[in-house]
């Protein structure tokens, strides 16, 4: 028998992964030891492991460039509508295999280490992740440039270069402590700094009032340095650009008063202006009202404008001179996407651009701006949404404040015409909040001044016109549209785990990876023992790697013939992590109450980040560790159940936890979580979900077949009702003996001996005020968990609803997501045609 294949000769196998061509390589190796010696200076004595990743990446960087350059000047020739997606998060993650993946040079740089006697991933390992995000809502921006460039579009990505982006978490003693992430410690290889288009952005001073116009004057001005990444499409030869700006100080900083604090003190407060871009705030689903906050927000906004106006107006490629002066014409040429409301001030500054510096009218400068915006909603939970108090407006952008009450003052003259003396209709729908502290609503701005609004899966965007936007929704019901999140197969299926791809692209071909659809075609394989086998042993091949990775970092020995049972996500009561903790205790109880029964073992991981000032959060991350210590340490259980808090969650952890999953727990209160996106990604892997009918679960239960998928819990109606007759959580406590049990346990220190009221604030809490209802799921939930561990002893029943998952998968491609902005919204069409190379002729 032939000996077992090696991970390197299993790699060139795979056909995925691109063909390593002889030349290919020759010319990798040639290049790696060029930038070895010429870019980092170094030879092979002393060069470091971080060095060689710096040269893989600057050559796998170098067959960008071409392409990109090429692409750029493809736009500028053919002069296409562009679309700018402005956020204040991109979650990258990391790029390296990401660009292998999508240029087909996995095989051939892996051949190519291999015989310079490196490990391609020893060096992959190397590689910082950009966290520039939060969660879902970074990370849906990823995905989304990544599916804009796979199907042509002319999109740019625009954001903030965040010196530090999402901490990173350690726990120690049971508790998370934040580390700042110093990402660029090193240098980022794949950015590009743009010197020559910095900007300058303005803040503070006042407003004059001339026959002419109003002048914004005595304002302090801060450089906006942008940094381009490159953004390649999947072997398409397209090449976007994500482009980031930076804070800089002007050389005459602090300077050109006649400043008694001298010169010394002047060149220190240049950090000051530089602090915009220092870091990103680390709240998730949680609106933190800070000066700093805002001003990030009008930086990236106005830099971005200031960029999209000058490529406006330019039309050939290399040609500066004005060309385009027509204004009218800006929503042909340009659509904006606001991910979420944290761009808001585009809709002002774009006002004040059109109307104080290019003297166009209201009216029609309005129409030009509306036409232009479209918004994007991520969540109906009420802290979340930003509202800026207008005494920080009127000091910071005093300009745009009076903008702000021009655009309300029309808006609620529209209003009164549709529904004269409607007073109360006038109070809700005004841009102005006026109870207490008067506020700006920034949602309600970006409704007014954009032609499009749409939620992120079918249930949040009906639930938005029937609740926070309804009145919006009765006055313009066209404006109002559905566009349900998704995620790229390329990094989600193909990079993270090319084992499911393979097998995946043996039976239906490799189209699927650009028309995720074509996973359907997997249907006909359900009876298919060879292919039951063949998912069955992927996972478990997944599972087996995933331990190794686990036992190394968390010297817990795992059962990997265990059920992998995952929670990924930032911790949030909404989502009820401590509902799974009920669960776990729960399943505890039972084991040792009846220690010689037949369970089906399980690891149950949770892993998240809690928003450094959200106390419960961090509260909720002590219990899971504090559960940890209990159950991991009795012997009575011993492999049958271990509970691992996973640290520091983030785009590379979750992709080596998302492959190795069985079950993926997605069970926030039903009208909580807007969409979810970490739920498609399981789907996608061969996960089975137990969840609410919440956010895209209900799409993707559709999809796969509610017999496929484990739903459990209260509905949207049910939560109302609910409400509507008052949630009562010791009815539930009175009345369940092993929610008491577990109540009681977490209550009276079983978790927390030496601290035997550490947990009181939670019971408190859940017993008293939880707004998102955790004892009203529980019984049901716990029922469901039971139905999970008896599907799981049928090995062959379970892979077979994992493949009807993986098939209806397919949906939940952001390349799907895409073309439906693109067509609905943006007024675009996807291609997946390919550019010409740059060696091509054209």
């Amino acid at each position: 028998m032939s000996k077992p294949l090696s991970d390197h000769d299993k790699k060139k196998q795979i056909s995925v992964r691109g063909l390593a061509g002889v030349e290919n390589v020759a010319d990798l190796k040639l290049n790696f030891n060029r930038h070895l010696h010429f870019t980092l200076v170094k030879d092979r004595n002393v060069a470091t492991k971080r060095d060689y990743y710096f040269a893989l990446a600057h050559t796998v960087r170098d067959h960008l460039v071409g392409k990109w350059i090429r692409t750029q000047q493809h736009y500028y020739e053919k002069d296409p509508k562009r679309v700018y997606y402005i956020s204040l998060e991109f979650y990258m993650g990391r790029t390296l295999q990401n660009t292998m993946v999508n240029l087909a040079l996995e095989n051939a740089c892996d051949e190519a280490t291999y015989q310079l006697g490196l490990d391609m991933e020893e060096l992959e390992d190397m590689e910082e992740d950009a966290g520039l995000g939060n969660g879902g809502l970074g990370r849906l921006a990823a995905c989304f440039l990544d599916s804009m460039a796979s199907l042509g579009l002319a999109a740019y990505g625009y954001g903030i270069r965040y010196e530090f982006g999402i901490f990173n978490q350690k726990i120690q003693d049971g508790w998370q402590v934040e580390e700042a992430d110093d990402w660029l410690r090193y240098g980022n290889p794949w950015e590009k700094a743009r010197p020559e288009y910095m900007r300058p952005v303005h803040f503070y001073g006042r407003t004059e009032h001339h026959p002419d116009g109003v002048k914004w004057v005595d304002t302090q001005v801060v450089l906006a340095l942008p940094y381009d990444t490159p953004i390649p499409g999947y072997r398409n030869n397209v090449v976007n650009t994500m482009r980031l700006w930076s804070a800089k100080a002007p050389c005459d900083f602090n300077l050109k008063d006649f400043n008694v604090g001298g010169y010394i003190q002047a060149v220190l407060d240049r950090n000051l202006a530089e602090n915009i871009s220092r870091v990103l705030y680390p709240n998730d689903n949680f609106f933190e009202g800070k000066e700093l906050r805002l001003k990030q927000e009008y930086f990236v906004v106005s830099a971005t404008l200031q960029d999209i106006v000058r490529r406006f107006k330019v039309s050939k490629f290399g040609s500066r001179d004005i060309v385009r002066t027509d204004f009218n014409k800006l929503p042909d040429k340009v659509a904006i996407q606001l991910n979420d409301t944290h761009p808001a001030m585009a809709i002002p500054e774009l006002m004040r651009v059109l109307v104080d510096e290019e003297k166009l009218g209201w009216d029609n400068a309005w129409d030009i701006c509306v036409r232009t915006c479209a918004y994007t909603n991520h969540t109906v939970l009420p802290e979340a949404l930003e509202r800026w108090p207008i005494d920080l407006f009127a000091h910071l952008l005093p300009r745009h404040l009076e903008i702000v009450y021009e655009i309300n003052r029309r808006h609620l003259e529209n209003v009164s015409a549709k529904f004269p003396g409607d007073v109360d209709r006038l109070r809700r729908m005004s841009l102005i909040e006026e109870e207490g502290q008067k506020k700006i609503n920034m949602a309600f701005l970006c409704i007014v001044g954009s032609h499009a609004v749409n939620g992120v899966a079918a249930i949040h965007s009906d639930i938005l016109t029937k609740t926070i936007f309804k009145d919006f929704f009765e006055m313009e019901p066209k404006k109002f549209q559905n566009k349900t999140n998704g995620i790229t197969p390329r990094r989600w299926l193909v990079m993270c785990n090319p084992g499911l791809a393979e097998i995946i692209a043996e039976r239906i071909g490799e189209e699927f990876i650009r028309d995720l659809d074509q996973l359907k075609g997997l249907l006909k394989y359900i009876n298919d023992e060879a292919f039951i086998r063949d998912i069955a042993k992927i996972k478990q091949e997944n599972k087996l790697k995933f331990a190794v990775h686990l036992e190394e970092h968390y010297k817990v020995k795992i059962n990997p013939n265990s059920m992998f049972d995952i929670q990924v996500k930032r911790i949030h009561e909404y989502k009820r992590q401590l509902l799974n903790c009920l669960h776990i205790i729960t399943y505890y109880n039972r084991i040792k109450k009846e220690p010689n029964k037949q369970w089906t073992p399980r690891t149950v991981m949770i892993g998240g980040k809690a928003a450094p000032g959200y106390h419960t959060a961090k509260m909720i991350i002590r219990l899971i560790t504090a559960i940890g210590e209990v159950v991991n340490n009795d012997p009575v259980v011993g492999d049958r159940l271990k509970v691992i808090f996973l640290e520091n969650y983030r785009v590379t952890l979750a992709e080596k936890a998302v492959p190795a999953a069985d079950l993926s727990e997605q069970i926030s209160t039903a009208g909580t979580e807007a969409s979810g996106t970490g739920n498609m990604k399981f789907m996608l892997n061969g996960a089975l979900t137990i969840g609410t009918m919440d956010g895209a679960n209900v799409e993707m239960a559709e999809e796969a077949g509610e017999d496929n998928f484990f739903i459990f819990g209260m509905l949207v109606d049910d939560v109302d009702a609910l409400d509507k007759k008052g949630y009562c959580a010791q009815d539930y406590y009175n009345r369940l003996p092993e929610l008491k049990q577990a109540i009681d346990q977490i209550a009276g220190g079983f978790f927390s001996p030496k601290q035997p009221d550490l947990f009181k604030e939670i019971v408190n809490m859940l017993m008293h005020h939880d707004r998102f209802k955790v004892f009203a799921d529980y019984e049901e939930y716990i029922k469901c968990q039971e139905r999970v561990n008896a599907l799981y002893k049928n090995p062959k029943e379970w892979t077979k609803k994992v493949i009807y998952n993986i098939a209806g998968s397919g949906k939940f491609s952001s390349d799907r997501t895409i073309a439906q902005y693109a067509r609905e919204i943006w007024g675009m069409e996807p291609s997946l045609e390919k550019i010409p190379a740059p060696g091509d002729k054209i």
